[in-house]
């Protein structure tokens, strides 16, 4: 497989300024970014077929990036043994540059996980620069559990963020997190070549310490905010946050979303952002019946990542409302033990029936041969 770097300027080093300005700016206004899943065959290997369908899907869908090689591709893609970390980056960018090329569909941002600590970080994010990403989105998860100390953290930040431009990603710890403080975050947004955060602890004051750190930084129209909160969508994307800083007073919005939840039902989840930036952007109220609609999103969430049983079925969730729409071949996870949850498929067939509005079925079935298609 040949990896292109068009229009880098360096194939081992890149800033924001660097980058098309017509995509900076779609990520300064805010757009829809599945964290894309992993597509297995019955024998658990790369489905490329299905892995091609779904990238295509989401472009086709309005996905204004693709985030690949996170959580829900499912970390274990860097294990030696599987080897699938490279295979499945170089696949979904290919797929990135070739649909857009033959649909004449402009402006995809991708952004690469880059898990592990420094070592493992930079030679992934090397990786990702050849296969063509414009950001890493940097998880500190390998972190977890140790006695790290928060210039350490940052430390780490500024060695990736020295050749790539990085998304933070504040992950919960159910998923293999760890807490981070405002003063982290406040050093965090000091960094050059940040270019934005997803916010994910699923946790109201967490959350607030990541947007204070932003404002507090001075930061705010240089950091776009994305809302990782899977069980808060809507709120956080109607919220105008405003806090007093020692720079004065300081406003800002959680512009779009980098999550699972929007890895399935994305049209919907585009149509869903549009509604609220015309809403954001005239500083209109929020209609009650949005606030419905973001409950129910909530409650669909809560079926298909298993929040009953601490996310455990997550990814097997997610994978089993890609199947029963065709865009996936199986449901099966890298780990034979990571299945849905006793009681959960019951749960998304709930939520399926309860909010037909939820499901973008009607829009998959019409394109989903194409797709399919070599």
């Amino acid at each position: 497989m040949r990896f292109r770097t068009d229009g880098f300027r360096t194939a081992n080093r890149m800033r924001v300024r660097d980058l098309p300005s017509e995509l900076v700016g779609r990520i300064r206004n805010g757009v829809v970014i599945p964290a894309a899943p992993l597509a297995l065959d019955k024998n658990r290997t790369l489905d490329e077929k299905h892995q091609v369908a779904l990238t295509r899907y989401y472009i086709d869908a309005g996905a204004g990036a693709i985030a690949v090689g996170v959580h829900t591709t499912q970390f274990q893609i860097r294990d030696p043994k599987i080897g699938l970390f490279e295979p499945v980056l170089g696949l979904c960018s290919e797929t990135v540059d070739d649909h857009c090329r033959r649909t004449g569909r402009q402006g995809v941002f991708k952004i690469a996980g880059i898990c592990g600590k420094v070592e493992q970080a930079l030679a992934e994010v090397e990786f990702a620069l050849e296969a063509g990403y414009h950001a890493g989105l940097v998880s500190l998860g390998a972190y977890a559990g140790t006695d790290v100390e928060i210039k350490e953290l940052l430390a780490h930040c500024r060695a990736v963020a020295e050749i790539i431009p990085i998304f933070g990603f504040y992950l919960q710890p159910p998923a293999g997190g760890l807490p981070l403080p405002l003063e982290f975050w406040r050093g965090f947004a000091e960094i050059d070549n940040v270019l934005a955060i997803k916010i994910a602890p699923f946790n109201r004051y967490q959350t607030l310490d990541v947007v204070r750190a932003v404002c507090e930084a001075g930061r705010q129209k240089e950091i776009s905010l994305y809302t990782g909160n899977d069980d808060n969508i809507v709120i956080d994307l109607l919220t105008k946050y405003r806090f007093n800083t020692p720079r004065g007073e300081a406003s800002v919005r959680i512009v779009g979303g980098l999550l699972g939840q929007w890895a399935v039902w994305t049209q919907k989840a585009v149509e869903l952002l549009d509604k609220i930036h015309q809403l954001t952007a005239k500083d209109l109220p929020a209609e009650p019946e949005l606030l419905t609609l973001g409950a129910q999103i909530t409650d669909a969430n809560a079926a298909i990542f298993d929040a009953a049983n601490s996310f455990a079925g997550c990814i097997p969730g997610m994978n089993t409302v890609l199947y029963a729409q065709g865009l996936m071949g199986g449901t099966c996870c890298l780990d034979p033990d990571e299945t849905l949850s006793p009681g959960q498929e019951e749960q998304i067939r709930r939520v399926h029936t309860d909010y037909p509005h939820l499901n973008d079925d009607a829009f998959v079935q019409e394109n989903l041969g194409g797709w399919l298609a070599d």
